[in-house]
């Protein structure tokens, strides 16, 4: 892991207990944006959540958080990976586990981005992954977020598949509109 200022200003380091607050701020950021609503406080039960499980992160052995710092001490950006575990689905002659590090949030605050920090939270990621015996990496975005799509594929990152989403309210409207 770095630990040191880049030339451009910025360290890459693992998450402490004080990062938290700051890091969930993140995650807000990163989902206004996904989403494209306006700016609003998170409700104080979604911030307690995301605190409880980012906390529970820091301690997990298969799991890493890293922030990236700026040379003034604020925190400019932020990465997370676990090893996720799955076994074999087609028919094998033993059983077989792979692992899988999925990247699950990674934001860079605007003004810092164009400076390398993206690549240097990935490539702690990367290593944190390899280390742990994952042959591949996984992460989502928005189909919407061509910021995202370009940044991912330029990477090496290619779609897989889809993944559609709905409220568990909308598909149980379809399926009794559906019966009859």
């Amino acid at each position: 892991m770095a630990g040191k200022h880049t030339k451009r200003g910025f360290i890459i380091r693992e998450a402490r207990e004080e990062d938290l607050a700051e890091m969930v701020g993140f995650l807000a950021k990163l989902a206004l944006h996904v989403s494209g609503a306006p700016p609003h406080e998170l409700k104080e039960s979604e911030r307690k959540r995301l605190l409880r499980t980012l906390h529970s992160s820091l301690d997990d052995p298969n799991k890493l958080l890293l922030v990236a710092e700026s040379k003034n001490s604020a925190l400019v950006g932020m990465g997370y990976v676990y090893i996720w575990r799955s076994q074999g689905i087609w028919e094998q002659s033993e059983a077989a586990e792979f692992k899988s590090g999925v990247i699950d949030d990674i934001w860079v605050e605007p003004d810092f981005r164009g400076l390398g920090i993206l690549k240097a939270l990935l490539r702690d990621l990367v290593n944190f992954a390899e280390e742990h015996h994952a042959s591949e990496l996984i992460l989502e975005y928005s189909a919407s977020n061509k910021e995202a799509k370009a940044a991912w594929t330029k990477l090496g990152f290619k779609p897989t598949g889809v993944r559609a989403a709905a409220f568990t309210s909308v598909v149980k409207q379809a399926l009794a509109e559906s019966q009859g």
